[in-house]
């Protein structure tokens, strides 16, 4: 799989990740271009947060290479990932419920990358981040007490104080209402405008046909189909495994 290193911010080559006798994830290539947002689709179980997982360093494969910006990451802990400058958020939310907002996003600005030893530096920055994704009016309002959109942007805005330069989502949209999703898009758009470069795992096909440069699929652990969104929608096998008539 070429990739030039300029270019090239992610390269995925030959993972695999098994659970007991399950093969979750069988010889999975890819490669993330700098800027891009990519989808990544398939049917539940398929491997899409086992890939997310083994990306920042939750899991170890067990085989396989993942390089990020051209230095071999593989097996890397979760917090130097994060480091690194690889950040995600979850599709089951994980803020601290009983810091305030403000807090809650503080914390990704004094452990991610670049790290701030000052905590007037890490709120000063921590509250522009919360402007930016319309929560400045809830920084001292305790975590359990927002609701599940503001609570999602507290995730987003966690991960962006990390300073990353990929952003894994995991079904970011996923419990939103069909405006909440749109503005969620929006967002995800501004963050790329932030040279952010982003991987999209999402169930809402018209968000993910939307937003993503390209699309990869997965099916049974396994890579069926990679490329833009008008070819991945007319792609037979994507339409049988997942998509169905409807959307193609």
């Amino acid at each position: 799989m070429e990739c030039e290193r300029s270019m090239c911010i992610l390269k995925v080559e030959g993972l695999c990740k098994s659970f007991g006798g399950l093969m979750a994830i069988h010889n999975l290539e890819f490669k993330v271009e700098e800027g891009e947002i990519i989808g990544l689709i398939g049917p539940n179980g398929s491997g899409k947060t086992t890939t997310l997982n083994l990306i920042t360093g939750f899991l170890k494969p067990d085989s396989g290479t993942i390089t990020f910006r051209g230095e071999n990451v593989t097996g890397l802990p979760r917090y130097r990932a994060c480091q690194k400058g690889i950040a995600r958020t979850f599709q089951l939310i994980k803020p601290f419920l009983d810091f305030t907002a403000l807090q809650n996003v503080m914390v990704g600005r004094v452990y991610g990358r670049e790290p701030t030893k000052s905590l007037k530096v890490a709120a000063e920055e921590s509250r522009e981040i919360l402007e930016r994704l319309d929560l400045l009016d809830k920084a001292e309002v305790m975590a359990k007490d927002l609701t599940l959109m503001e609570r999602k942007r507290l995730e987003l805005a966690r991960a962006l104080a990390s300073r990353p330069q990929l952003l894994l989502l995991d079904e970011l949209m996923a419990g939103l209402n069909p405006g909440e999703a749109e503005d969620a898009m929006q967002l995800i758009k501004q963050i790329r405008d932030l040279k952010v470069t982003i991987v999209v795992v999402e169930h809402i096909v018209k968000a993910i046909l939307g937003l993503s440069d390209r699309i990869i699929v997965l099916n049974m652990g396994e890579k069926i189909a990679e490329g833009p969104p008008q070819e991945i929608v007319h792609n037979p096998q994507v339409i049988e495994v997942y998509l169905g008539k409807a959307h193609a």
